[in-house]
């Protein structure tokens, strides 16, 4: 309990704190009039009654968060934040089950875009920008705004960044105190953000259709406004926005950063993961594409590469938007690009996954234990660029790509196991664990996970919660080490 009573402390706090995120669906309940004013209403209240009664409650034990307090409250404040968010559709939807609700909500929060929604196209404009703000907020960490807006933290909010930001590399510092950094990315991502509103608006979208796919795009979450996605609009120039954009989400956004702050692009080549990342995604558009061609998918090889280049992004770079039904394609070209979403994202992106510096390191770690055995006495550090990648990191990286298999394969025997067929249940693991959306099959692009019985939907969504948290800050609270003085 001497762990727990602070971390609920500061939960208090920061679970007020969310409470005013419910501002923007209320501002949008009120212009467009869509009889879910008092739903928002309601639940901000809740939300925020709920937080200052935690707080109040534990103030007495409040102190310093230590290094393992930032793991507890992590998990913690994303599955509580996910369940106070289903509020607005308990309240709108009365056949809604909570395991429904909370599916959706951590699908919004952890960005991975599954949806058991249907209807979307008539849904209340403002549950569904209120979902898409899920993903916006999920994107960069709700906490990493919360440590760069409030003070709650101290010094163990670097702590708490560590645990929350995705990667290995987390010790890198942009600016020289860790609420200026949090700052910092949260204004480069919200710039981002509006250039992305701004093009698809001038690309032929509703406002609201901007502001909500902008927001998944960024977030690489995927939700959608319409049941066919991006495919209900048609639009080769939307296509393309969303291109664009869901590869900047994809990369570091300390890159974006020091490009900006140096106001040249040379960040950008000097980052092995940003280039790699662009060399595999484009060199597997044009590949796909002409397979697809080659099999007779599409008989203009322009039309096969404006589709697979689409979707393949959108999947490759976690984000789950989908324009035409990938399923029905011959088996390779999915499954590659599900193969895609595990590897691609680069680390300090909002991309989930293994991530790309983590495949880098693990190739360059084989190739230097090929070597090892050729030369026993040799010196042979792992670089990666011009830096010296220390040993520590790369065992860390071992041990997370063998609890991530571990993951994916303990995962998918319950969904076999459940009754659901192999496909289905692979593919929803490695969608919900890359935080990517679709599947293939029964969850599939031209689907959803609404099909998915209680059991089923809650396996998901724990692997989405594990996806997220990049699986060690989770497990890590099962091991006795940790709650041992």
């Amino acid at each position: 309990m001497g762990t727990l009573f602070p971390v609920l402390n500061v939960l208090g706090r920061l679970l007020a704190f969310f409470s005013l995120t419910y501002l923007l669906p209320i501002t949008s309940a009120f212009i467009y009039r869509d009889d879910t004013l008092a739903d928002f209403i309601g639940a901000m209240l809740m939300s925020l009654l709920g937080g200052v009664l935690l707080w109040v409650g534990t103030r007495r034990h409040y102190r310093e968060l230590r290094p393992r307090d930032g793991f507890l409250l992590v998990t913690l404040s994303w599955t509580l934040m996910a369940a106070i968010a289903t509020l607005p559709l308990l309240l709108v939807y009365d056949n809604m089950s909570f395991t429904d609700a909370f599916f959706e909500t951590v699908s919004g929060l952890t960005t991975t875009g599954a949806t058991v929604m249907t209807d979307l196209d008539h849904a209340p404009p403002s549950i569904n920008l209120w979902r898409h703000q899920l993903n916006w907020m999920g994107g960069m960490g709700i906490i990493v705004l919360a440590v760069a807006i409030l003070p709650l933290l101290g010094v163990g909010g670097m702590q708490l960044y560590k645990a929350e930001t995705p990667g290995p590399l987390k010790d890198t510092k942009l600016t020289a105190r860790i609420a200026d950094t949090a700052k910092a990315l949260w204004y480069v991502y919200a710039g981002i953000t509006v250039a992305c509103i701004v093009c698809l608006h001038m690309a032929g979208l509703n406002w609201l259709d901007s502001i909500c796919h902008a927001f998944a795009a960024m977030g690489l979450g995927g939700f959608s406004t319409r049941d066919a996605s991006v495919g209900a609009f048609n639009k080769p120039a939307v296509e393309f926005v969303l291109i664009v954009f869901m590869l900047l989400a994809a990369m570091n956004f300390s890159t974006h950063f020091l490009a900006w702050r140096g106001k040249s692009l040379r960040a950008y080549w000097y980052d092995k993961e940003c280039l790699t990342l662009l060399v595999v995604i484009i060199g597997s558009c044009f590949g796909v594409a002409f397979y697809l061609h080659w099999n007779g998918v599409y008989g203009n090889y322009w039309t096969a590469l404006r589709h697979v280049s689409f979707n393949l992004v959108s999947l490759a770079t976690d984000c789950g938007f989908a324009s035409v039904d990938y399923d029905k394609w011959p088996a390779f070209a999915p499954l590659w690009m599900l193969f895609l979403s595990c590897i691609s994202a680069s680390s300090g992106s909002t991309g989930g996954g293994i991530k790309m510096i983590r495949t880098i390191i693990l190739a360059k770690q084989a190739h230097r234990e090929l070597v090892k055995l050729v030369h026993p006495a040799v010196v042979n550090p792992l670089r990666v660029g011009n830096s010296v990648v220390p040993n520590e990191i790369a065992f860390s990286v071992l041990g997370f790509i063998f609890l991530y298999f571990v993951t994916v394969v303990g995962m998918t025997f319950l969904l076999v196991m459940s009754g659901l067929d192999f496909t289905s249940s692979f593919s929803a693991v490695i969608a919900c664990i890359n935080n990517a959306g679709p599947g293939l099959n029964v969850v599939g692009p031209a689907s959803n996970f609404a099909s998915l019985t209680d059991f089923q939907t809650w396996v998901c969504t724990i692997t989405m919660l594990l996806g997220r948290l990049e699986i060690f800050s989770m497990v890590v609270l099962f091991t006795p080490q940790f709650w041992r003085k």
